[in-house]
C-alpha cells in the first residue's frame, strides 16, 4: 500500500535548501501517523531514496536523519539502518571539517558496542573519503579521515588505503610531507604540533627542534674539536664523452667547489645508525643539511624502510623524533649512516673517511662503528684501509649515545635525491681524494701474496642479477664481444680484494653505468672504460666521469634505447644497446689506446 498523500508531498518538496526543516516535519508526521505494516515497505523505499538523493547533493546530515526515520520501520534491518545513518552523520562532520565532533562521535560509536563488521564498514567509507582528499592534494582532510577510520576500526587490521598502505603508515607519510612544507616555511613549532596530534597512531615519539650546523661551525663555536686535513679547493669540470657526440645534459651540474676534509671530535652525541643525524645538545651536526646548496636536497633520513627515526628539515632547523630506546657507547668513529649498505654509496661516501681516521690528527684509541646490515665487502674495505688495527663495533638499529664521537666528511656535496620539481643533481667527485684512497688500497694489496697481478684483460661486467637499469640484451652484447677477447664477470660474487685486482688488471672494461662501475677507480691509468646506459639526458654523466677518471682511465658513454615501463622512474629504466654500437665503441677505445 502506498504511503499517505501528505507523506508523498513532503518527500517531493524536500530540496537542498529546506531539507532539515522538511525532514523534521516528516518525522512529526510519522510519529503522529505511523505507517502500518502494509505501508512500511513502501515508506522505507521512499526514505531510502530520499537519503540517497540527499547524500548525492552533499546533504549528509539530512540524509542521516532520513535513515534514522527508516530504522524503526524495519525491525529486522535496524542495525543496517543505524550503520547507514552513522556513516552519513560522520560524512557530514567530515565535510564540514568538524574534526573534534567527529572524534567524539567515533568514540561514542566504539562505546556503543556496535558490531565490528559494521564499524569496519563505516571505517572503509572514511578511507574512501580520505583517499579522495589525498588524490586532490588535500593532505589535512585526508589525514583526519584516516585518523577517524583508525580509531573506529581500533587499528590497522583489515583496512588499507586506496594505494594499499595501512592507515598508520599512510598517516606517517602524509604528516612528513606536511611537516616538511611547514619546516621549509620556518614554521617548525606548527610542524611539531601537527606531529604530536597523530604520532601515537604511527607509533612515533615526540619531536624536538634543533638548529642545523656543520661540524666546522659547531667546533668553532666551542662545541668540539675540528682539524682540517685538506682545504677546500676548486675542481676541474669533467669532460663527458659520448660515442655519438655531445648531448644537451638536463641534470644540474654539481658544484666544482670540493669541501674541506677534516676530522672532528665531539662529546656526548646522540646518533641514529642507518642515518646521518648527529645530535649534540640542541644542535644537529650535519654538513649536507648545513651546506649552502642543501635546498636542492631531499634528505631521506627517517623516510625509507628500515630507518629508526623521523626527521624533517627546513630554514636552518630540523625536527627529530625522540628515541624510545638509547644504547650507550664510550667512543667511536662514524662509519655508519644513510645507505651504508649500498656498495656505490659505501665506496664513494664512507670509505674515503678512513684516510682521515688514519691521520695522526685522529686519536688512535677510537674504534670504528658500522651499521649491522652491511655486506662482507664493506668490512673488507675497512680491513684494507685501516692502518691502526682498530676494533670494529657493529651498531644495531637503535639510537646510540657516544661519550666521544669522531666524524669525517663525505668527499663531495652529494644529496641523496633532489626535491620534486628540481633537476637531478649530478655530483662531481674530487679526484684527489679518490686517488688517495685508490693509492692506499693498491699499496696494501701489493703487499699481499700475488700482488696486483698482470694487466691486459678485457672485461664485460654482467648486470643480470639486478632488477633495475638492466641491459636487456646483455647476452647479445657478450656474444658480440667474445671474439675480441672479452670475458664476463660478476663483481658482486667476488671479495673486495678480488674486485680491486680484477679492475686493476683490465685494459678495457664494458659495463652498465651502475655501482659496479665505481670500481673503475682502481683501473690502471691507461685503461679504457665503456659505460652503457639508457638515453635519459638527466643521468649522472658528470659524476661517473669524475670518479672513473680519478684513476687516469678514460670513460666513453654509449647510450642505448630506453624501455619505458609504467611506474618505473626514467633513471632506473631498462634499456638495450645495439651490438654495432658496442663494436664502434671498441674500435674507438682501441684507436685512443
Amino acid at each position: 500500500m502506498r504511503p499517505t498523500a501528505i507523506f508523498i508531498d513532503l518527500i517531493r518538496s524536500i530540496d537542498s535548501g529546506n531539507a532539515p526543516d522538511k525532514i523534521e516535519a516528516l518525522a512529526t508526521l510519522l510519529s503522529m501517523e505511523p505507517p502500518g505494516e502494509a505501508r512500511a515497505i513502501a515508506t522505507l523505499r521512499h526514505l531510502e531514496a530520499l537519503g540517497f538523493r540527499l547524500e548525492g547533493s552533499g546533504q549528509f546530515g539530512a540524509a542521516a536523519r532520513a535513515y534514522d526515520l527508516a530504522a524503526p520501520l524495519d525491525p529486522r534491518g535496524q542495525e543496517r539502518w543505524r550503520t547507514t545513518a552513522a556513516t552519513a552523520r560522520l560524512r557530514d562532520l567530515v565535510e564540514r571539517g568538524l574534526w573534534d565532533e567527529a572524534s567524539a562521535f567515533v568514540a561514542e560509536m566504539r562505546r556503543g558496542g556496535g558490531a565490528e563488521p559494521a564499524l569496519r564498514e563505516v571505517a572503509a567509507t572514511l578511507l574512501r573519503v580520505g583517499w579522495d582528499h589525498e588524490c586532490r592534494y588535500r593532505a589535512e582532510p585526508a589525514v583526519q579521515c584516516y585518523r577517524l577510520a583508525f580509531a573506529l576500526n581500533g587499528g590497522d587490521a583489515g583496512l588499507a588505503t586506496g594505494d594499499g598502505h595501512n592507515i598508520s603508515t599512510k598517516i606517517r607519510n602524509l604528516r612528513i610531507l606536511q611537516m616538511n612544507a611547514l619546516a621549509e616555511a620556518g614554521r617548525h613549532e606548527e610542524a611539531a604540533a601537527l606531529h604530536e596530534s597523530t604520532r601515537t597512531i604511527a607509533g612515533l615519539g615526540p619531536v624536538g627542534i634543533y638548529d642545523i650546523v656543520s661540524a666546522r661551525q659547531a667546533a668553532h663555536e666551542g662545541q668540539g674539536v675540528y682539524r682540517e686535513l685538506l682545504a677546500g679547493r676548486r675542481m676541474a669540470e669533467p669532460e663527458v664523452r659520448f660515442l655519438d657526440g655531445p648531448i644537451a645534459l638536463t641534470s644540474q651540474p654539481g658544484t666544482l667547489d670540493a669541501p674541506p676534509q677534516y676530522v672532528a671530535l665531539f662529546t656526548d652525541c646522540l646518533t641514529f645508525p642507518r642515518s646521518n643525524v648527529v645530535l649534540h645538545g640542541q644542535r644537529l651536526i650535519y654538513d649536507l643539511a648545513a651546506h649552502p646548496l642543501s635546498g636542492v636536497a631531499d634528505i631521506k633520513d627517517g623516510v625509507n624502510p628500515g630507518q629508526i627515526m623521523t626527521a624533517v628539515w627546513g630554514a636552518g632547523r630540523a625536527l627529530i623524533e625522540a628515541p624510545a630506546e638509547i644504547r650507550e657507547i664510550e667512543a667511536g668513529l662514524m662509519m655508519f649512516g644513510f645507505q651504508s649498505r649500498q656498495y656505490g654509496h659505501w665506496l664513494l661516501e664512507f670509505a674515503p673517511r678512513m684516510l682521515w681516521f688514519n691521520d695522526p690528527a685522529c686519536p688512535a684509541h677510537l674504534p670504528i662503528c658500522v651499521d649491522d646490515h652491511m655486506p662482507d665487502t664493506h668490512r673488507q674495505v675497512i680491513e684494507l684501509m685501516d692502518t691502526r688495527d682498530r676494533p670494529v663495533i657493529v651498531l644495531p638499529p637503535v639510537a646510540t649515545r657516544f661519550r666521544e664521537l669522531g666524524i669525517a666528511p663525505v668527499p663531495a656535496f652529494f644529496p641523496f635525491d633532489t626535491r620534486e620539481g628540481l633537476p637531478t643533481y649530478d655530483a662531481i667527485w674530487p679526484q684527489d681524494v679518490l686517488a688517495a684512497m685508490r693509492r692506499a688500497i693498491l699499496e696494501r694489496l701489493s703487499e699481499h701474496p700475488g700482488g696486483l697481478g698482470p694487466a691486459g684483460r678485457r672485461i664485460v661486467l654482467s648486470r643480470r642479477g639486478f632488477t633495475q637499469r638492466q641491459l636487456v640484451n646483455e647476452a647479445e652484447i657478450v656474444e658480440a664481444l667474445r671474439p675480441h677477447g672479452f670475458e664476463v664477470v660478476h663483481p658482486e660474487h667476488l671479495t673486495f680484494a678480488e674486485q680491486v685486482r680484477l679492475y686493476h688488471s683490465a685494459a678495457i672494461i664494458v659495463g652498465s653505468a651502475s655501482s659496479a662501475l665505481i670500481n673503475c677507480i682502481f683501473c690502471r691509468p691507461d685503461a679504457q672504460v665503456v659505460a652503457l646506459t639508457h638515453e635519459s639526458p638527466a643521468f649522472y654523466f658528470r659524476g661517473f666521469t669524475s670518479f672513473v677518471e680519478s684513476s687516469g682511465a678514460r670513460l666513453l658513454f654509449v647510450r642505448g634505447a630506453t624501455q619505458h615501463a609504467e611506474g618505473v622512474h626514467p633513471m632506473h629504466a631498462n634499456y638495450s644497446v645495439a651490438p654495432s654500437q658496442i663494436l664502434r665503441a671498441l674500435a674507438r677505445t682501441q684507436s685512443a689506446g
